[in-house]
């Protein structure tokens, strides 16, 4: 049983899947960072300074000015945090899909180049016939 568990877990798939999510939770945060110190301070300054990250409808208990106290106090619709997830979604797929257009772009290409295909020997001969009765007459 431990040799069989050994044989699964070094095959290639599951080394692949391994390294796949650790490069996915180190790209996770690539993207959080991308989104909050950059995408988002940009949105702020087009609509005005607003952080959404604090957005919030409160919809139960005393009006809050944080979201955190919000929270706390009930039920909470906190859209900017929404709106903050789902741009870093936006921009995972979207890298996602240039990095699947580019692999795909790269099989066509060489799928597209096949080796070239040997000529017939019965080819060959002929060509070669056809280029010694040329000479002679050229001769």
């Amino acid at each position: 049983m431990l040799k069989e568990f050994k044989e699964f877990a070094l095959k290639g798939n599951v080394v692949d899947l391994a390294i796949g999510i650790i490069i996915g939770a180190a790209f996770s945060g690539l993207v959080n960072s991308i989104v909050n110190d950059i995408i988002m301070p940009i949105i702020g300054v087009i609509t005005g300074g607003i952080d959404y990250t604090n957005k919030f409808i409160q919809l139960a208990g005393e009006p809050q000015t944080t979201l955190d106290a919000a929270r706390k106090a009930g039920a909470t619709v906190a859209y900017g945090n929404f709106l903050t997830l789902l741009i870093n979604f936006l921009i995972v797929a979207w890298i996602l899909f240039l990095i699947v257009k580019g692999m795909n772009r790269m099989k066509r290409e060489k799928a597209a180049a096949p080796a070239p295909v040997a000529t017939p020997e019965d080819v060959a001969l002929l060509r070669e016939i056809r280029d010694l009765l040329a000479k002679q007459k050229v001769g």
